[in-house]
């Protein structure tokens, strides 16, 4: 079978972003995810069903199954944006890898054409699975929350052992850009300590120079009255800029990592 006609589960495509990855890119979003963190700001990724939103009391359904190629048609349509800024493809979710046939044949499928791959995952995955999709990738963004396993199981449902046994496997692949991304929650992970702690063994990881702090935001909340679930998290206010840059600086004076708010 021609693997373009790969068949997988997205929700959404977002183009000319200047997010998550180099340059200006498009984005896929799977469906499906194996964890369930409290401050998903895209909860509808989070069941691999398609499932009704209810927005403006209209009801829509989140989710269609689409091909490799049918996705390409959109994908490509920005080629003159991808080369002038460096940019590319980036799959987000989710957790792609619940999807690894389709998001292997994603990336493949663009950098057949010449268009930069990237992926945002947490890497909780059996390891031939991420194995199989590491040569159709350019930038891993690979997402680490805690190093505390009991921690990250309150707030994610699932520890972390696996996730940081891949990030090592990831870095000696030899993938030439494997950058660390921290989402930063109050609460969760947003003591100096906390963080020095995940800069140390991003640090530790062959290769890797760049940790990016993504401060926690409340930009998906009303997502889960539509999807007539409950937020846990209404107490929550997103970290000041003060002490984004305060975590910036104990990334800074602990390790020798290139650290930046945002990515």
């Amino acid at each position: 079978m021609d693997y373009r006609n790969t068949q997988g589960r997205i929700f959404d495509i977002q183009r000319y972003s200047i997010h998550d990855g180099p340059g200006i890119r498009t984005i896929v979003f799977l469906k499906g995810c194996v964890l369930r963190c409290r401050w998903c700001c895209n909860p509808e990724s989070q069941s691999f069903e398609i499932e009704p939103r209810v927005i403006a009391g209209k009801t829509v359904m989140v989710g269609r199954d689409v091909t490799v190629a049918e996705v390409m048609e959109t994908v490509e349509k920005d080629r003159a944006y991808y080369r002038r800024s460096a940019g590319g493809l980036t799959l987000s979710g989710g957790e792609s890898l619940c999807q690894p046939a389709f998001a292997r044949d994603l990336l493949r499928a663009a950098q057949e054409v010449g268009i930069s791959t990237a992926m945002e995952s947490m890497g909780c995955a059996p390891w031939p699975d991420i194995a199989a999709i590491l040569p159709y990738l350019d930038t891993y963004l690979l997402d680490i929350k805690h190093t505390n396993s009991e921690k990250h199981r309150a707030y994610t449902g699932k520890g972390n052992e696996l996730m940081l046994e891949n990030a090592q496997k990831i870095a000696a692949s030899g993938l030439t850009d494997l950058i660390i991304r921290v989402p930063v929650v109050p609460g969760f992970n947003d003591t100096p300590a906390e963080v020095e702690s995940i800069a140390r063994f991003a640090e530790s990881l062959p290769g890797v120079t760049q940790i990016h702090l993504l401060p926690y935001h409340r930009l998906g909340q009303d997502k889960y009255d539509q999807l007539g679930r409950r937020y846990t998290l209404t107490e929550i206010r997103p970290p000041e800029p003060e002490q984004m840059e305060g975590l910036k600086q104990t990334v800074e004076r602990a390790t020798r990592l290139h650290c930046q708010i945002g990515g």
